[in-house]
């Protein structure tokens, strides 16, 4: 279990016997998660507007505390015990009587936003599908679990933007779903360090790249258009959620848009070293990273331009 997360669980775990914080606490609790754990956030909150900051660090410490009870506490019927100890914690907080500091913070984003349990529990059912099914025989079992482990997090957001609905939901589903798999595309080999394969059974037979060559982690032609082929349907997808930009608030739709771009620019990486991800893992540099803010940054300044004059 990683140390710092071994003290997390002491300190607010079941068998915690800390008092509730103050709210003011339990927020500055959730902003120190999101700076300290999150890495890509502090680029992120240069665009967001300042009165969700706090409502993004209460669903992000939720968000980190699940995936951590699932990977950090050593798998399987532990793992999924924590996991139902954490969605009794969601009960309490729907319920009023929250004591987690997470819990305490998100009841009051839960409150502002009137956002209903189903993204939050859904997410829970991801992290327990992680400790029971590794692999996936078919895409659209993959796209199903995405469904749980990525799109929530969009509905989240679009809830914090006032502007859920079923339309916007499908918009943000492809981007979130995106990124998701743009992620798995990136971390082939570390998923593999840890015994989970995202790369679907089908196209591995589709494109005759065998188990042996997996496990040996051989870059073959066959690796490589599997790999192009994967890259080019999750580009798909970004291009298809690339309305909800304009659906959403004008004050968040940088946001919106640097999401898609940063999974696009993963894309182009795995495309730049010719989809060989065995050899290394393809992330955006930090000023890759800054170039996409500010060019996200000067297009919204063009158009708020354009809209004056």
């Amino acid at each position: 279990m990683d140390n710092g997360f071994a003290r997390e669980l002491a300190l607010w775990g079941p068998e915690s016997s800390q008092a509730p914080f103050t709210l003011k606490n339990a927020e500055a609790y959730c902003r120190r998660l999101a700076h300290v754990h999150y890495e890509n956030f502090s680029v992120a909150s240069l665009l967001l507007p300042r009165r969700l900051l706090p409502h993004f660090h209460a669903i992000y410490a939720y968000c980190r505390w699940a995936d951590d009870l699932g990977d950090e506490t050593g798998g399987g019927e532990r793992a999924l015990g924590l996991l139902q100890w954490w969605r009794e914690q969601l009960t309490q907080c729907y319920q009023g009587t929250p004591r987690h500091p997470v819990m305490i913070a998100l009841r009051k984003t839960i409150g502002r936003y009137r956002i209903p349990p189903a993204p939050f529990l859904d997410l829970i059912r991801a992290f327990e599908q992680d400790q029971r099914i590794t692999r996936y025989q078919t895409y659209d079992q993959l796209t199903d679990y995405c469904r749980l482990s990525a799109n929530p997090v969009g509905h989240l957001v679009l809830y914090l933007c006032e502007c859920f609905n079923a339309p916007n939901a499908a918009h943000a589903d492809k981007v979130c779903t995106g990124l998701q798999l743009a992620n798995f595309w990136q971390d082939v080999r570390r998923d593999l360090d840890i015994g989970r394969v995202y790369l679907p059974e089908e196209d591995m037979r589709r494109f005759e790249y065998a188990e042996a060559d997996l496990h040996a982690r051989r870059y073959t032609p066959a690796f490589r258009d599997m790999m192009r082929f994967q890259v080019a349907r999750t580009r798909l997808l970004f291009e298809q959620g690339q309305p909800l930009v304009r659906l959403v608030p004008n004050d968040v739709q940088a946001d919106i848009e640097l999401f898609i771009r940063g999974g696009l620019g993963i894309l182009d990486k795995i495309a730049a070293i010719d989809y060989n991800v065995w050899h290394q893992r393809p992330v955006l540099k930090k000023w890759e990273k800054a170039a996409l803010v500010g060019g996200v940054l000067w297009k919204r300044i063009w158009s708020i331009l354009d809209l004056r004059f």
